[in-house]
């Protein structure tokens, strides 16, 4: 196999995820959302790679987190 056939790894795109809102009083489907994109009190952040999966559960807790893109 020679060097032009080797395809270069792609840049994984990943998006910057902050809870801003309390879990308290919430649906338990959605405090279980939360604690699976690793959020569990205000103000914690994680980088998560941008997947149709975690964009799903993003969608479903949209109004208690903040959603950046990371270059």
């Amino acid at each position: 196999m020679s060097d032009a056939d080797v395809k270069p790894a792609e840049a994984k795109k990943t998006v910057r995820v902050t809870q801003v809102n309390s879990a308290l009083g919430r649906k338990p489907g959605q405090k279980a959302t939360l604690v699976g994109l690793g959020l569990n009190k205000i103000r914690a952040t994680r980088v998560l790679e941008d997947t149709p999966s975690v964009r799903g559960m993003i969608r479903k807790v949209s109004h208690l987190i903040t959603v950046e893109d990371v270059v």
